[in-house]
């Protein structure tokens, strides 16, 4: 484990990074979804021990006897180094750095916390703890079996060799954390307000509600007790955590979120999450996300589809995690069906007639002896879609997927089989789909037919 360290610079200005408290806000995605926190302020040394319900992800925490486990406000740090890297891709840079040099009252405005001496002391606590605390998961491993990581890989406090007054800090991340805000779709917006809200099972619930609810249209979404108890990883019993969820969902004061209760079919209760603009202090509408977040068209127009019609990146939407709302998808949707009749129809006229398609050079006039050059119209087509698709929802799930995965096939890690479907179709390239969020809810639908007897009760 990397301890905390003094280390001399002299007019090292350059290295310090100038973001101030009104950096847009990112979280990343995975912490949003998984136990990977204490809930609690008191020192807990308690591991965190999940297991996805389909047996397929699991989420190991362990403690450090003399710092106790990384807490959900010692997170709010890992929130504002994410908030940087993606301001870093925002803005073109290359190389976007896994060690961070910060300014420790910068990060402490950020994070809504007060630049008292206080502050400063609880600050390097909080970083030992994301330095102590060991998390081995399969998630997102791939090919290696299982990752174990720590949050940070160490953090250095830097002081002037002559006044020996503090000139900020380095922060190293680890290569997990790191991989996972680059990654396309990584990071989510969230609101500042999230920072006032004082309560760690409230802290987290909000975290659930933007990571499920944040797009999830007018209906939110719906999570039942005993699942969003297992999310949560908090110590204690089912029946205490039951007791304080509905209370905190009678009390309806978490910021851009409502909370409702509703029963559901086994008669256990679930809380209904559903955005409210400017709710509890939250902003008017989520700030739209910079490019390589998966959350705004990465590319410019690349084709051209009939005489007048072009491809154009599909409008934002600040309250969807992804930036492909329904109508981008419907269009896209379109335009691939629109291709394949295209292909269709050229290889019906190629085969029949001889002829080739519309659009492509005819061979009637050719004279004999003269080289003409053979086009595959399929092969071209297929490729075209394929381009399609990726620059609209390929390497990620909607939140509209995601709920009506959830809703009509319970009980699976959707993130899981979603990584098992994208191995699927590159193993093909003949499976490349037109539409990849219609052709993974039908993939799903078939595995749970298929094996939902695996599933445990």
């Amino acid at each position: 484990m990397t301890r905390a360290r003094k280390t001399t610079v002299s007019e090292q200005f350059d290295l310090f990074l100038p973001y101030i408290a009104d950096l847009p806000l990112r979280d990343q995605r995975e912490m949003m979804e998984r136990p990977f926190f204490s809930l609690a302020k008191s020192k807990r040394v308690k591991p965190i021990d999940y297991t996805s319900p389909d047996g397929k992800v699991h989420v190991h925490v362990s403690a450090s006897p003399e710092y106790g486990m990384a807490t959900i406000w010692d997170a709010d740090i890992l929130i504002y180094c994410a908030s940087v890297l993606a301001d870093m891709a925002r803005r073109g840079l290359n190389d976007v750095p896994r060690k961070l040099h910060l300014m420790p009252y910068d990060l402490l405005r950020a994070i809504g916390r007060p630049t008292t001496g206080r502050a400063y002391e609880l600050l390097g606590q909080s970083l030992d703890r994301l330095v102590a605390t060991t998390i081995k998961t399969n998630l997102r491993a791939e090919n290696r079996r299982e990752a174990t990581f720590s949050w940070l890989d160490g953090w250095t406090q830097l002081v002037d060799e002559k006044t020996e007054r503090s000139r900020g800090m380095t922060i190293e991340l680890s290569n997990w954390f790191w991989e996972g805000v680059m990654m396309k779709g990584g990071v989510l917006s969230i609101d500042r307000a999230y920072f006032d809200i004082t309560g760690g099972r409230e802290r987290w619930l909000y975290r659930v509600a933007r990571k499920h609810a944040g797009g999830a249209g007018e209906g939110g979404f719906a999570i039942t007790m005993p699942v969003l108890f297992e999310k949560s990883g908090a110590e204690g019993q089912y029946r205490r955590f039951k007791f304080e969820m509905l209370k905190l969902a009678e009390k309806d004061d978490l910021p851009g979120y409502a909370l409702s209760v509703e029963t559901a079919k086994d008669g256990e209760p679930m809380i209904r999450m559903k955005r409210v603009d400017g709710k509890g202090g939250a902003e008017g509408a989520l700030p739209a996300a910079p490019k390589g977040e998966g959350e705004e068209c990465e590319e410019p127009p690349v084709a051209v589809l009939g005489p007048s019609r072009s491809l154009e990146c599909p409008p934002q939407d600040s309250q969807q995690p992804h930036p492909k709302d329904a109508a981008a998808r419907r269009e896209t949707a379109n335009t691939s069906h629109a291709h394949a009749e295209m292909s269709a129809r050229a290889t019906s006229t190629v085969k029949g007639s001889g002829a080739m398609a519309p659009g492509l050079p005819s061979t009637e006039n050719v004279s004999p002896g003269k080289h003409t050059e053979v086009v595959d119209v399929r092969k071209l087509i297929r490729s075209t879609v394929a381009g399609l698709s990726d620059n609209a929802t390929r390497g990620f799930m909607t939140d509209e997927t995601i709920e009506r995965l959830r809703r009509e096939c319970p009980g699976w890690d959707l993130y899981a089989l979603h990584a098992e479907f994208e191995r699927w179709v590159r193993a093909d390239q003949d499976r490349t789909p037109a539409d990849w969020q219609r052709a993974f809810i039908g993939w799903v639908k078939r595995h749970h037919a298929k094996h939902s007897h695996q599933l445990r009760g």
